[in-house]
Protein backbone atom coordinates (compact mmCIF):
# COMPACT_ATOMS: atom_id res chain seq x y z
CA UNK A 1 0.00 0.00 0.00
CA UNK A 2 3.19 2.54 0.24
CA UNK A 3 2.83 3.07 -3.27
CA UNK A 4 -0.81 4.87 -2.98
CA UNK A 5 0.02 6.68 0.10
CA UNK A 6 3.27 8.06 -1.02
CA UNK A 7 2.53 9.25 -4.66
CA UNK A 8 -1.09 9.01 -4.94
CA UNK A 9 -3.13 12.27 -3.91
CA UNK A 10 -4.62 12.64 -0.35
CA UNK A 11 -7.69 13.38 -2.23
CA UNK A 12 -8.44 9.38 -3.12
CA UNK A 13 -11.69 8.21 -1.23
CA UNK A 14 -12.81 4.41 -1.81
CA UNK A 15 -9.47 3.12 -1.46
CA UNK A 16 -9.46 4.10 2.18
CA UNK A 17 -12.14 2.37 2.46
CA UNK A 18 -11.29 -0.53 1.10
CA UNK A 19 -7.19 -0.95 1.91
CA UNK A 20 -6.37 -3.91 -0.31
CA UNK A 21 -4.56 -4.18 -4.12
CA UNK A 22 -7.57 -5.26 -6.22
CA UNK A 23 -6.23 -7.34 -9.12
CA UNK A 24 -9.02 -8.76 -11.22
CA UNK A 25 -12.97 -8.98 -11.19
CA UNK A 26 -15.65 -10.97 -12.88
CA UNK A 27 -19.41 -10.51 -12.85
CA UNK A 28 -20.18 -9.25 -9.39
CA UNK A 29 -17.40 -10.15 -7.70
CA UNK A 30 -13.18 -8.28 -7.56
CA UNK A 31 -10.29 -10.11 -6.25
CA UNK A 32 -7.19 -8.89 -4.31
CA UNK A 33 -3.68 -9.30 -5.64
CA UNK A 34 -3.82 -12.42 -2.74
CA UNK A 35 -6.63 -14.13 -4.61
CA UNK A 36 -9.46 -12.83 -1.66
CA UNK A 37 -13.16 -12.65 -3.18
CA UNK A 38 -15.21 -9.93 -2.38
CA UNK A 39 -18.58 -9.56 -3.88
CA UNK A 40 -19.32 -6.27 -5.05
CA UNK A 41 -22.59 -4.20 -4.21
CA UNK A 42 -21.02 -1.00 -5.06
CA UNK A 43 -20.66 -1.77 -8.40
CA UNK A 44 -18.51 1.19 -9.55
CA UNK A 45 -20.67 3.46 -7.95
CA UNK A 46 -23.51 2.64 -10.22
CA UNK A 47 -21.04 1.98 -13.06
CA UNK A 48 -21.44 -1.64 -13.32
CA UNK A 49 -24.78 -2.26 -13.88
CA UNK A 50 -24.04 -5.30 -16.39
CA UNK A 51 -21.43 -6.67 -13.68
CA UNK A 52 -17.26 -6.47 -14.39
CA UNK A 53 -15.95 -8.14 -17.65
CA UNK A 54 -19.33 -8.87 -19.00
CA UNK A 55 -18.86 -12.12 -21.47
CA UNK A 56 -20.47 -10.87 -24.25
CA UNK A 57 -19.60 -6.63 -24.04
CA UNK A 58 -16.06 -8.05 -23.43
CA UNK A 59 -16.54 -10.14 -26.92
CA UNK A 60 -17.55 -6.88 -28.49
CA UNK A 61 -14.71 -4.78 -27.45
CA UNK A 62 -12.21 -7.18 -28.56
CA UNK A 63 -13.44 -7.71 -31.43
CA UNK A 64 -13.38 -4.15 -32.06
CA UNK A 65 -10.00 -3.55 -30.96
CA UNK A 66 -8.52 -6.78 -32.87
CA UNK A 67 -10.00 -5.04 -36.36
CA UNK A 68 -8.46 -1.94 -35.48
CA UNK A 69 -11.22 0.04 -34.83
CA UNK A 70 -11.15 3.85 -34.00
CA UNK A 71 -10.42 4.16 -30.35
CA UNK A 72 -9.96 8.57 -30.42
CA UNK A 73 -12.36 10.03 -32.68
CA UNK A 74 -13.50 13.60 -30.83
CA UNK A 75 -16.79 14.22 -32.30
CA UNK A 76 -15.99 12.57 -35.63
CA UNK A 77 -18.58 10.27 -37.32
CA UNK A 78 -17.18 6.43 -36.62
CA UNK A 79 -18.70 3.57 -37.50
CA UNK A 80 -18.89 2.98 -33.65
CA UNK A 81 -20.87 6.12 -32.79
CA UNK A 82 -23.22 5.38 -35.73
CA UNK A 83 -24.07 1.65 -34.27
CA UNK A 84 -24.56 3.34 -30.59
CA UNK A 85 -26.97 5.96 -32.24
CA UNK A 86 -29.20 3.66 -33.90
CA UNK A 87 -29.30 1.13 -31.32
CA UNK A 88 -30.41 4.06 -28.32
CA UNK A 89 -32.66 5.01 -30.88
CA UNK A 90 -34.09 1.37 -31.76
CA UNK A 91 -33.88 -0.28 -28.16
CA UNK A 92 -35.08 2.99 -26.11
CA UNK A 93 -36.13 5.88 -27.36
CA UNK A 94 -38.36 4.76 -29.99
CA UNK A 95 -40.25 2.10 -27.85
CA UNK A 96 -41.14 4.47 -25.27
CA UNK A 97 -41.91 6.80 -27.91
CA UNK A 98 -39.15 9.49 -26.92
CA UNK A 99 -37.65 11.84 -29.26
CA UNK A 100 -34.47 13.02 -28.07
CA UNK A 101 -30.97 14.62 -29.64
CA UNK A 102 -28.23 13.19 -28.40
CA UNK A 103 -25.14 14.84 -27.31
CA UNK A 104 -21.65 13.63 -26.74
CA UNK A 105 -20.16 15.68 -23.66
CA UNK A 106 -16.84 14.63 -22.00
CA UNK A 107 -17.09 11.18 -20.31
CA UNK A 108 -18.27 12.20 -17.46
CA UNK A 109 -21.63 12.86 -15.64
CA UNK A 110 -20.62 16.32 -14.26
CA UNK A 111 -19.71 17.58 -17.84
CA UNK A 112 -23.14 16.27 -18.61
CA UNK A 113 -24.96 18.24 -16.13
CA UNK A 114 -22.60 21.20 -16.84
CA UNK A 115 -23.80 20.90 -20.56
CA UNK A 116 -27.52 20.52 -19.93
CA UNK A 117 -26.98 24.01 -17.39
CA UNK A 118 -25.20 25.81 -20.34
CA UNK A 119 -27.83 24.60 -23.03
CA UNK A 120 -31.42 25.29 -20.60
CA UNK A 121 -29.83 28.73 -20.15
CA UNK A 122 -28.73 29.36 -23.62
CA UNK A 123 -32.43 28.42 -24.48
CA UNK A 124 -33.89 30.87 -22.08
CA UNK A 125 -31.86 33.16 -21.56
CA UNK A 126 -32.20 33.17 -17.72
CA UNK A 127 -29.39 32.25 -14.72
CA UNK A 128 -31.01 30.83 -12.15
CA UNK A 129 -30.88 26.79 -11.46
CA UNK A 130 -33.55 25.35 -8.92
CA UNK A 131 -31.91 22.18 -7.40
CA UNK A 132 -32.51 20.21 -4.25
CA UNK A 133 -31.87 19.57 -0.81
CA UNK A 134 -29.48 15.92 -0.60
CA UNK A 135 -29.24 16.28 -4.05
CA UNK A 136 -25.65 15.29 -6.06
CA UNK A 137 -24.58 16.20 -9.35
CA UNK A 138 -21.00 16.15 -9.37
CA UNK A 139 -17.74 18.12 -8.23
CA UNK A 140 -17.08 20.34 -10.97
CA UNK A 141 -18.04 24.00 -10.26
CA UNK A 142 -21.42 24.48 -12.00
CA UNK A 143 -22.56 20.89 -11.32
CA UNK A 144 -21.25 21.39 -7.35
CA UNK A 145 -23.19 24.84 -6.89
CA UNK A 146 -26.48 22.30 -7.99
CA UNK A 147 -24.70 19.73 -5.12
CA UNK A 148 -25.99 19.72 -1.66
CA UNK A 149 -23.43 18.05 0.45
CA UNK A 150 -21.28 20.53 2.28
CA UNK A 151 -17.87 18.20 2.41
CA UNK A 152 -17.79 18.54 -1.24
CA UNK A 153 -18.88 22.17 -1.88
CA UNK A 154 -16.11 23.21 0.75
CA UNK A 155 -13.68 21.81 -1.80
CA UNK A 156 -14.44 24.59 -4.31
CA UNK A 157 -12.18 27.71 -3.05
CA UNK A 158 -15.16 29.98 -4.47
CA UNK A 159 -18.41 30.94 -4.56
CA UNK A 160 -20.69 28.44 -6.01
CA UNK A 161 -23.76 30.77 -7.79
CA UNK A 162 -26.69 30.78 -9.94
CA UNK A 163 -28.70 27.90 -8.12
CA UNK A 164 -31.88 28.11 -5.43
CA UNK A 165 -31.53 25.10 -3.24
CA UNK A 166 -35.54 23.80 -3.04
CA UNK A 167 -36.51 21.26 -0.65
CA UNK A 168 -37.02 17.49 -2.17
CA UNK A 169 -39.89 15.47 -1.74
CA UNK A 170 -40.29 14.33 2.35
CA UNK A 171 -37.95 16.44 3.00
CA UNK A 172 -40.15 18.82 5.79
CA UNK A 173 -41.54 15.57 6.87
CA UNK A 174 -44.96 13.62 5.46
CA UNK A 175 -47.25 16.49 5.69
CA UNK A 176 -45.73 18.94 4.09
CA UNK A 177 -45.84 18.82 0.22
CA UNK A 178 -42.28 20.82 -1.05
CA UNK A 179 -43.68 20.97 -4.96
CA UNK A 180 -46.11 23.85 -3.16
CA UNK A 181 -43.84 25.45 -1.69
CA UNK A 182 -41.80 25.65 -4.41
CA UNK A 183 -44.84 27.12 -6.90
CA UNK A 184 -45.59 29.64 -3.98
CA UNK A 185 -42.26 30.80 -3.78
CA UNK A 186 -41.54 31.53 -7.59
CA UNK A 187 -45.11 32.88 -7.84
CA UNK A 188 -44.49 35.69 -5.33
CA UNK A 189 -42.81 38.25 -7.36
CA UNK A 190 -41.41 39.54 -3.58
CA UNK A 191 -40.15 35.94 -3.06
CA UNK A 192 -36.33 36.96 -3.96
CA UNK A 193 -35.77 34.00 -5.73
CA UNK A 194 -35.62 34.47 -9.39
CA UNK A 195 -37.15 32.76 -12.73
CA UNK A 196 -35.28 29.45 -13.16
CA UNK A 197 -33.36 28.49 -16.22
CA UNK A 198 -34.23 24.70 -15.28
CA UNK A 199 -34.98 22.84 -12.57
CA UNK A 200 -32.77 19.40 -11.96
CA UNK A 201 -33.86 16.53 -10.05
CA UNK A 202 -32.58 13.48 -9.61
CA UNK A 203 -35.41 10.59 -9.67
CA UNK A 204 -33.74 8.87 -6.72
CA UNK A 205 -30.90 10.51 -4.81
CA UNK A 206 -28.34 8.03 -4.83
CA UNK A 207 -25.54 9.86 -2.62
CA UNK A 208 -27.88 11.86 -0.73
CA UNK A 209 -28.92 8.79 0.58
CA UNK A 210 -31.45 6.92 -1.16
CA UNK A 211 -34.56 9.56 -1.12
CA UNK A 212 -37.33 8.64 -3.60
CA UNK A 213 -39.23 11.49 -5.22
CA UNK A 214 -43.19 10.44 -5.70
CA UNK A 215 -44.79 10.91 -8.74
CA UNK A 216 -47.12 13.08 -7.69
CA UNK A 217 -44.61 15.28 -6.76
CA UNK A 218 -42.64 15.08 -10.15
CA UNK A 219 -45.83 15.84 -11.94
CA UNK A 220 -46.40 18.88 -10.25
CA UNK A 221 -42.68 19.83 -11.03
CA UNK A 222 -43.31 19.08 -14.42
CA UNK A 223 -45.74 21.31 -14.66
CA UNK A 224 -44.53 24.01 -12.76
CA UNK A 225 -42.15 23.85 -15.42
CA UNK A 226 -44.66 23.96 -18.34
CA UNK A 227 -46.05 27.15 -16.75
CA UNK A 228 -43.00 28.90 -15.91
CA UNK A 229 -40.83 28.07 -19.17
CA UNK A 230 -38.46 26.37 -17.08
CA UNK A 231 -36.39 22.95 -18.30
CA UNK A 232 -37.11 19.91 -16.68
CA UNK A 233 -33.74 18.22 -16.64
CA UNK A 234 -33.88 14.83 -14.99
CA UNK A 235 -30.10 13.46 -13.64
CA UNK A 236 -30.61 9.86 -14.63
CA UNK A 237 -26.80 9.28 -13.86
CA UNK A 238 -26.60 6.63 -11.22
CA UNK A 239 -30.47 5.67 -11.33
CA UNK A 240 -30.91 5.09 -15.00
CA UNK A 241 -29.54 2.37 -17.33
CA UNK A 242 -31.99 0.04 -15.42
CA UNK A 243 -31.16 0.49 -11.27
CA UNK A 244 -35.04 1.36 -10.46
CA UNK A 245 -36.43 -1.90 -12.67
CA UNK A 246 -36.67 0.68 -15.69
CA UNK A 247 -34.02 2.18 -18.56
CA UNK A 248 -35.11 5.33 -17.08
CA UNK A 249 -36.03 6.09 -13.34
CA UNK A 250 -39.09 8.22 -14.48
CA UNK A 251 -40.95 5.88 -17.28
CA UNK A 252 -43.97 4.97 -15.35
CA UNK A 253 -44.45 8.28 -14.00
CA UNK A 254 -45.80 10.19 -17.30
CA UNK A 255 -43.60 12.92 -17.38
CA UNK A 256 -40.82 13.60 -19.91
CA UNK A 257 -38.22 15.62 -19.03
CA UNK A 258 -36.24 18.50 -21.68
CA UNK A 259 -33.25 17.55 -20.61
CA UNK A 260 -31.73 13.85 -19.55
CA UNK A 261 -28.28 13.55 -18.14
CA UNK A 262 -26.68 9.87 -18.69
CA UNK A 263 -23.18 8.54 -17.70
CA UNK A 264 -21.80 5.44 -15.44
CA UNK A 265 -24.04 2.45 -16.70
CA UNK A 266 -23.93 4.07 -19.99
CA UNK A 267 -21.27 2.61 -21.62
CA UNK A 268 -22.21 -1.02 -20.02
CA UNK A 269 -18.58 -1.78 -19.16
CA UNK A 270 -17.56 1.08 -17.06
CA UNK A 271 -15.40 2.78 -19.40
CA UNK A 272 -16.38 6.42 -19.22
CA UNK A 273 -19.07 7.46 -21.33
CA UNK A 274 -21.71 10.85 -20.94
CA UNK A 275 -24.54 12.32 -23.02
CA UNK A 276 -27.30 14.88 -22.50
CA UNK A 277 -30.46 13.86 -23.82
CA UNK A 278 -32.23 16.94 -25.71
CA UNK A 279 -35.68 17.47 -26.75
CA UNK A 280 -34.95 18.81 -30.15
CA UNK A 281 -36.45 22.27 -30.12
CA UNK A 282 -34.09 23.17 -27.73
CA UNK A 283 -30.94 21.71 -29.35
CA UNK A 284 -29.71 25.23 -30.46
CA UNK A 285 -25.74 24.91 -29.76
CA UNK A 286 -23.65 26.63 -32.45
CA UNK A 287 -20.98 23.98 -33.49
CA UNK A 288 -18.33 23.17 -31.10
CA UNK A 289 -19.86 25.54 -28.37
CA UNK A 290 -19.64 22.74 -25.52
CA UNK A 291 -16.54 20.59 -26.38
CA UNK A 292 -14.62 18.33 -25.14
CA UNK A 293 -10.86 16.27 -26.21
CA UNK A 294 -12.61 12.70 -25.12
CA UNK A 295 -15.94 13.02 -25.58
CA UNK A 296 -15.53 10.59 -28.61
CA UNK A 297 -14.54 7.28 -26.89
CA UNK A 298 -15.31 4.78 -29.51
CA UNK A 299 -14.66 1.88 -27.22
CA UNK A 300 -17.49 3.05 -24.47
CA UNK A 301 -19.54 3.21 -27.56
CA UNK A 302 -19.09 0.02 -28.97
CA UNK A 303 -19.74 -1.30 -25.33
CA UNK A 304 -23.04 0.85 -24.63
CA UNK A 305 -24.32 -0.21 -28.16
CA UNK A 306 -23.65 -3.91 -27.19
CA UNK A 307 -25.25 -3.79 -23.56
CA UNK A 308 -28.34 -1.68 -25.57
CA UNK A 309 -28.59 -5.01 -27.42
CA UNK A 310 -28.02 -7.84 -25.20
CA UNK A 311 -30.49 -6.46 -22.61
CA UNK A 312 -33.16 -3.63 -24.02
CA UNK A 313 -34.10 -5.62 -27.15
CA UNK A 314 -37.24 -6.55 -25.36
CA UNK A 315 -38.59 -6.42 -21.70
CA UNK A 316 -36.93 -9.37 -19.93
CA UNK A 317 -34.56 -7.94 -18.17
CA UNK A 318 -36.61 -5.49 -16.51
CA UNK A 319 -38.32 -8.24 -15.15
CA UNK A 320 -35.93 -9.89 -13.92
CA UNK A 321 -34.42 -6.94 -12.37
CA UNK A 322 -37.83 -6.40 -10.45
CA UNK A 323 -37.92 -9.70 -9.70
CA UNK A 324 -34.58 -9.21 -7.83
CA UNK A 325 -35.82 -5.95 -6.49
CA UNK A 326 -38.75 -7.98 -4.90
CA UNK A 327 -35.89 -10.22 -3.34
CA UNK A 328 -34.04 -7.67 -2.31
CA UNK A 329 -36.74 -5.96 -0.56
CA UNK A 330 -37.81 -8.49 1.71
CA UNK A 331 -34.23 -9.58 2.74
CA UNK A 332 -34.21 -5.86 3.85
CA UNK A 333 -37.33 -6.01 5.12
CA UNK A 334 -36.26 -8.93 7.53
CA UNK A 335 -33.73 -7.11 8.29
CA UNK A 336 -35.09 -3.74 9.69
CA UNK A 337 -37.42 -6.27 11.98
CA UNK A 338 -34.30 -7.95 13.56
CA UNK A 339 -32.75 -4.89 14.50
CA UNK A 340 -34.98 -2.10 15.41
CA UNK A 341 -33.13 -0.18 17.92
CA UNK A 342 -30.20 0.16 15.38
CA UNK A 343 -32.16 0.47 11.67
CA UNK A 344 -35.31 3.03 11.18
CA UNK A 345 -35.87 1.67 7.54
CA UNK A 346 -35.13 0.88 4.26
CA UNK A 347 -35.17 3.35 1.45
CA UNK A 348 -34.91 3.60 -1.94
CA UNK A 349 -36.53 2.21 -5.45
CA UNK A 350 -35.60 -0.77 -7.75
CA UNK A 351 -32.20 -2.80 -6.89
CA UNK A 352 -31.33 0.82 -5.90
CA UNK A 353 -31.70 0.19 -1.79
CA UNK A 354 -30.25 0.82 1.45
CA UNK A 355 -30.73 0.70 5.52
CA UNK A 356 -31.07 3.80 7.37
CA UNK A 357 -29.32 3.18 10.59
CA UNK A 358 -30.12 5.69 13.64
CA UNK A 359 -26.54 6.31 13.60
CA UNK A 360 -24.05 7.18 10.87
CA UNK A 361 -21.46 5.85 12.90
CA UNK A 362 -22.39 2.26 12.95
CA UNK A 363 -23.52 2.87 9.51
CA UNK A 364 -19.91 3.32 8.87
CA UNK A 365 -18.77 0.80 11.17
CA UNK A 366 -21.19 -1.92 9.30
CA UNK A 367 -19.69 -1.32 6.17
CA UNK A 368 -16.31 -1.50 7.31
CA UNK A 369 -17.35 -4.85 9.18
CA UNK A 370 -19.10 -6.26 5.60
CA UNK A 371 -15.61 -5.57 3.80
CA UNK A 372 -13.84 -7.19 6.68
CA UNK A 373 -16.48 -10.42 5.76
CA UNK A 374 -16.01 -10.15 1.81
CA UNK A 375 -18.70 -7.85 0.57
CA UNK A 376 -17.88 -4.17 -0.89
CA UNK A 377 -20.28 -2.20 -0.09
CA UNK A 378 -20.59 1.93 0.79
CA UNK A 379 -22.56 4.38 2.94
CA UNK A 380 -24.67 7.72 1.67
CA UNK A 381 -26.58 10.46 3.08
CA UNK A 382 -26.26 13.38 4.73
CA UNK A 383 -24.59 11.49 7.95
CA UNK A 384 -23.77 8.98 5.95
CA UNK A 385 -26.58 7.26 8.07
CA UNK A 386 -27.48 4.72 4.94
CA UNK A 387 -25.77 1.66 3.71
CA UNK A 388 -26.85 1.66 0.35
CA UNK A 389 -27.41 -2.19 -1.89
CA UNK A 390 -25.91 -1.11 -5.35
CA UNK A 391 -24.65 -4.77 -7.04
CA UNK A 392 -24.64 -5.37 -10.10
CA UNK A 393 -28.36 -5.77 -11.86
CA UNK A 394 -26.86 -8.70 -13.30
CA UNK A 395 -26.07 -10.79 -9.68
CA UNK A 396 -27.43 -13.74 -9.30
CA UNK A 397 -29.68 -15.12 -6.78
CA UNK A 398 -27.21 -17.02 -5.06
CA UNK A 399 -24.59 -14.03 -4.77
CA UNK A 400 -27.40 -11.63 -4.08
CA UNK A 401 -28.41 -13.53 -1.23
CA UNK A 402 -24.72 -14.11 0.10
CA UNK A 403 -24.04 -10.50 -0.03
CA UNK A 404 -27.03 -9.94 2.38
CA UNK A 405 -25.72 -12.51 4.31
CA UNK A 406 -22.92 -11.08 5.23
CA UNK A 407 -24.32 -7.86 5.90
CA UNK A 408 -26.70 -9.13 8.09
CA UNK A 409 -23.69 -10.91 10.02
CA UNK A 410 -22.16 -7.34 9.89
CA UNK A 411 -24.43 -6.10 11.07
CA UNK A 412 -25.06 -8.22 13.80
CA UNK A 413 -21.26 -7.79 15.25
CA UNK A 414 -21.37 -4.09 15.27
CA UNK A 415 -24.60 -4.43 17.28
CA UNK A 416 -22.80 -6.84 19.50
CA UNK A 417 -20.03 -4.44 19.95
CA UNK A 418 -22.22 -1.27 20.43
CA UNK A 419 -23.82 -3.57 23.40
CA UNK A 420 -20.67 -4.47 24.98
Amino acid sequence: MNTFTQLESAVRSYGRSYPVVFDRAADSCLFDVDGRRYLDFLAGAGALNYGHNNSAITEALLDYIKRGGIAHGLDMQTQAKEEFLNALEQFILAPRDLRYRVQFTGPTGTNAVEAAFKIARKVTGRQNILAFTNGFHGVTLGALSATGNRHHRGGAGTALNAITRMPYDGYLGNTIDTSDLLIKMIEDPSSGIDLPAAVIVETVQGEGGLNVASTQWLQKIEQFCRQTGALLIIDDIQAGCGRTGEFFSFESMGIEPDIITLSKSLSGYGLPMAIVLISPQHDCWKPGEHNGTFRGNNHAFVTAAAALQKYWHNDDFAQEIRRKESLLTNRLDQLVTLFPHHITGQKGRGMMRGLAFRDGQMATDTSRRSFANGLVIETSGSHGEVVKCLCPLTISDEELNEGLDILASSISDVAISYAA
